[in-house]
C-alpha cells in the first residue's frame, strides 16, 4: 500500500518523539525520501528499528505491555465466550469480537486506553456494511479446506482464539494456521504469545520469520510463504497487515480497526471504525 506524504510525514513524527538526535532523524529521512513506491510503513518501521538500534542500541521491549493486554483480555475470556455462545449468529459475533481486539496497537496509535477498548468491546457488533463480506466469508469456507489467520498484536490474538473456536465448530472440516511475527516487535503477537494466549491448542502456530510488523511476503520463512501460498482462506488483521498485503494480487479477507488518516480516508470512515473488506486478487 503506497505511502502518502501525510503518512511519511506521520513516521517522521513518531521517530521524532523517539529522538531528537540529528544524525538519527538524518537517516531516518533518507529512508523515507528514497522510499519506493512498494515500500509499506511496516517496512520502513522495519528499517528505522535497525537505524535506532546502531545509534542508541535496543530499543525497550514490550514484553510488560504484552503481558498485560493478553491477561486483560484472557480474564475477559470466559464472559466473551458465553456472550458469543449466547448471540444468534456465533461466528459473527466473535468475528466482532476479533475486529475489535485489533484496537490494541502501539504502532498506531500514540496512547491506547483500556476503558476505551472495554466500551469498544461492548459495540463490537458487525454492522449492516459488514453483511455482505461476512456472508462471502461463510459461503467459502463451506468447501475450503484451509484458513489462516495472519495474526496482529497482543491481546487481540485472544479474540483471535475465540473467532477460530466458532470457525471449526461451524466447519469442522476446516485446517487452521495462524502467523504470528518472527521476533519481536512492537506489541505485535510473537510465538510465545501464541502459546500464552492458548491459541495454539486449536490451531497451528506458524512464524513469520521476520520482525516486520505486516505480512512481507519476500522476507517470510519458507513455511510461512508455503501457509500463505496454500491457504484456502486468508484473514489477514489489522492495518499492518492490509499495508504490506493489499494489491498483491491475493484473495483476502481483512478485518481491522481504522486508527490512522490514512484509512479513515481511504475508507471514508470515522476513526475506529471497524473494517471488513475482501479482495478478490
Amino acid at each position: 500500500m503506497r505511502i502518502i506524504e501525510s503518512c511519511a510525514k506521520c513516521l517522521l513524527d513518531k521517530q521524532r518523539r523517539l529522538s531528537d538526535d540529528p544524525a538519527f532523524l538524518k537517516e531516518i529521512r533518507e529512508i523515507i525520501d528514497n522510499r519506493s513506491e512498494d515500500d509499506s510503513a511496516p517496512y520502513l518501521v522495519y528499517l528505522f528499528r535497525k537505524v535506532y538500534e546502531k545509534h542508541f542500541g535496543p530499543r525497550k521491549p514490550y514484553a510488560e505491555t504484552k503481558r498485560k493486554y493478553n491477561n486483560l483480555v484472557l480474564q475477559e475470556e470466559e464472559l466473551l465466550r458465553r456472550r458469543i455462545e449466547a448471540s444468534d449468529d456465533p461466528l459473527k459475533t466473535a468475528l466482532g469480537y476479533a475486529r475489535t481486539g485489533n484496537y490494541i496497537d502501539f504502532g498506531a496509535m500514540n496512547v491506547v486506553e483500556d476503558d476505551v477498548f472495554l466500551k469498544l468491546l461492548d459495540q463490537a457488533e458487525l454492522t449492516e456494511r459488514d453483511l455482505p463480506v461476512m456472508d462471502s466469508f461463510v459461503r467459502q469456507c463451506e468447501t475450503a479446506e484451509s484458513f489462516l489467520l495472519l495474526a496482529d498484536n497482543c491481546g487481540e490474538i485472544v479474540l483471535d482464539k475465540l473467532f477460530i473456536e466458532q470457525l471449526l465448530k461451524r466447519f469442522p472440516h476446516l485446517e487452521a494456521k495462524v502467523m504470528v511475527r518472527g521476533d519481536e516487535v512492537l506489541n505485535d503477537a510473537t510465538e510465545e504469545d501464541a502459546v500464552y494466549s492458548g491459541i495454539d491448542q486449536i490451531a497451528k502456530v506458524i512464524s513469520s520469520g521476520n520482525a516486520v510488523a505486516g505480512t512481507v511476503y519476500d522476507m517470510l520463512s519458507d513455511e510461512a510463504k508455503a501457509a500463505l501460498d496454500s491457504a484456502d482462506i486468508i484473514l489477514a488483521k489489522g492495518q499492518g497487515n492490509y499495508e504490506t498485503l493489499n494489491g498483491q494480487g491475493r484473495h483476502i479477507f481483512y478485518a481491522f480497526l481504522c486508527k490512522c488518516e490514512l484509512f479513515t480516508s481511504r475508507f471514508d470512515v470515522p476513526r475506529l471504525t471497524g473494517i471488513l473488506a475482501e479482495e478478490n486478487g
